[in-house]
């Protein structure tokens, strides 16, 4: 065994100090797993992207525009059965194309005595509510719940809509999704945003979230994070509408598309 001078030893100490203040001095490296940060995981930036979205659709309309939810109800109506109209339709709208649930809400209008409003719908059978909203997914289901609510709304909240998030999610069949839309179209309140298949699907694509093999409610989160809440209200109808006539979910019309440039899902083109 060799034996360590004592010049040696003096020369490993000296070093062994200099790389401890090196370290002290020195700020302390990121761990590999940390995540970046939201805005440096964009692509592009984003809400110039929004608003050739928005520059699109203000002359592309789409289904959603005259026959989605925040249309169905009767505008001239007092404000609660509005509201109640406005509900009713996001109720059934969940995996219903947007012409059934429109029907559904004209057959409601005039099939039920007094037409569509809380106590109508508290007073049907639950039997006939189910042969009018045949043509809606779920249709017996959706009766039960619609019965539900509005025998809840009497019984705790006066007849009219909650307008509060934690009062709708106590709604029968009532997610975060349609509940953050209730707020926004029953009494213009934006706490979040209603993430559906089209919005999920787009964002993804676009790289302004990752959570493609999530559920909405992460991708709900990931947009918050970045943007503004004034634009969490029109951000919901702007890519339904857009899923809806160009960026759909099969055969996307890539080369039609006005922000084909920085779509990050480029294979889609050659379709």
């Amino acid at each position: 065994m060799k034996r360590i001078t004592r010049s040696r030893k003096l020369t490993l100490e000296s070093q062994e100090e200099e790389l401890q203040e090196a370290a002290l001095e020195s700020p302390p490296k990121k761990a590999k797993s940390e995540k970046k940060d939201t805005k440096e995981r964009l692509p592009v930036d984003p809400l110039m992207t929004l608003s050739r979205i928005r520059e699109y659709r203000s002359t592309t309309k789409a289904h959603v525009d005259s026959i989605g939810c925040g249309w169905l109800a009767n505008r001239d109506s007092p404000a609660p059965v509005f509201r109640f109209q406005t509900l009713t339709a996001l109720l059934l709208s969940s995996q219903t194309k947007d012409e059934a649930n429109a029907a559904a809400i004209d057959r409601l209008k005039s099939s039920l005595d007094g037409g569509l409003t809380v106590d109508s719908i508290s007073s049907a059978e639950t039997s006939d509510l189910e042969a009018i909203l045949r043509g809606v997914s779920f249709h017996k289901r959706k009766a039960v719940y619609l019965k539900q609510t509005a025998d809840l709304l009497i019984s705790k909240h006066a007849g009219d809509v909650p307008n509060t998030l934690e009062g709708l999610l106590e709604l029968p069949g009532m997610g975060p999704k349609m509940s953050y839309l209730a707020l926004q179209c029953c009494w213009d309140i934006s706490v979040g945003i209603g993430v559906d298949t089209h919005v999920h699907r787009i964002a993804n694509r676009l790289g302004w979230v990752h959570t493609k093999k999530s559920e909405p409610e992460d991708t709900r989160k990931e947009l918050e994070e970045w943007l503004p809440q004034e634009y969490w209200t029109e951000i919901n109808p702007l890519l339904v509408g857009f899923g809806q006539v160009c960026c759909k979910a099969v055969s996307p019309l890539c080369s039609s598309c006005p922000i084909s440039d920085v779509c990050l899902k480029r294979d889609f083109k050659k379709k």
